[in-house]
């Protein structure tokens, strides 16, 4: 049986070094390895912003616009739209019946959210609903494995039960898929919390170079290097611990680790040289970019959607079989 990968991301615009690390560069390496479906989860985002929706259409050419400049390959990986393939909310209405509330009020993202999102209403079924939605957005192409960050850990889990319990009360159908966890750390942004656009702290994979080296060299460090000659702990320097690690050779993390504790290195010194590996690797990817249209995003997402649908027609005639509804 072939190996099937699936996974999504909601359509939130240009990507950053966030989205590359934590999931594209890894999307890149699996399309070569599996059958691999890869979608906007346009859906998704009005499960916390549909009272403003208006953005959706321009954020998702954007952001496949830049899958294609990191690689990912239409003729390789089914790039897709959620909204494209009905079926999946079929699928999402027929999971939904059979999907305890428990299990949904029990689900540690729904709780986080409801607590941090303070500026909009969470208090929606679809809200407290979408891991069903995720659900069948998996189960749709019977993925063997999801690769996610540790904090969607929990809804694979949820997809698992939902599967079992489908599987139980009618027919066996869905495979239980595996978490495939992604091995990147957390990119931390400019002002060392998470990296993220609505934080306004990004670095995007189509930043020129200046606006790189300008957005890097401001990154907050270790702040006992209040001047030049205070000594430092490259362990409590979020510049460090996320992008250093991530860039710099071993023998440049040696020379920066001794450097920062001596005050033998600056701060911006020391940042220049993982800014570099950085710059390195946006490079290709912005000229790529460059070399893109609105209208590569656009027949990506036909084709994509196309097969797709193609997909989770076979499977939704299995499931109404099953529920009785053939």
């Amino acid at each position: 049986m072939e190996r099937v990968i699936v996974s999504g991301a909601r359509p939130t615009g240009r990507q950053h070094l966030g989205n590359y690390h934590g999931a594209l560069k890894n999307w890149v390496r699996l399309q070569g390895e599996a059958t691999c479906f890869f979608f906007v989860a346009d859906w998704h985002a009005l499960t916390t912003d549909y009272a403003s929706p208006a953005d959706i259409e321009e954020n998702t050419i954007e952001m496949v616009l830049d899958w294609l400049a990191v690689g990912l390959d239409p003729g390789r990986a089914t790039l897709f739209q959620q909204s494209a393939v009905k079926e999946h909310a079929e699928l999402y209405l027929l999971l939904g019946m059979l999907t305890p509330v428990p299990w949904l009020e029990r689900n540690p993202t729904y709780k986080e959210q409801r607590e941090q999102l303070t500026d909009r209403d969470l208090s929606t079924y679809g809200f407290l609903g979408y891991p069903v939605l995720q659900a069948a957005d998996i189960l749709m192409y019977k993925a063997a494995k999801v690769p996610v960050g540790i904090d969607q850990a929990p809804h694979i889990e949820l997809t698992r039960e939902i599967a079992r319990r489908f599987n139980q009360t009618y027919r066996p159908i869905f495979p239980e898929p595996e978490t495939l966890l992604t091995d990147s750390p957390k990119i931390l942004g400019t002002d060392g919390r998470k990296m993220s656009k609505s934080y306004r702290n990004a670095v995007y994979l189509t930043d020129s170079p200046s606006d790189v080296e300008t957005k890097l060299a401001r990154m907050v460090t270790d702040p006992r290097r209040a001047r030049r000659t205070d000594p430092g702990e490259p362990t409590d320097c979020p510049a460090y611990l996320s992008l250093h690690r991530l860039y710099c050779t071993a023998e440049e993390l040696r020379r920066q680790e001794e450097g920062c504790r001596t005050a033998g290195i600056g701060c911006l010194e020391c940042k220049l040289i993982m800014i570099k590996h950085v710059q390195a690797e946006l490079e290709p990817i912005r000229a790529r970019r460059a070399a893109l249209t609105p209208d590569d995003a656009r027949a990506a997402l036909e084709t994509g959607n196309a097969r797709a649908r193609a997909v989770a027609s076979c499977t939704m005639a299995e499931v109404r079989a099953a529920v009785g509804f053939a």
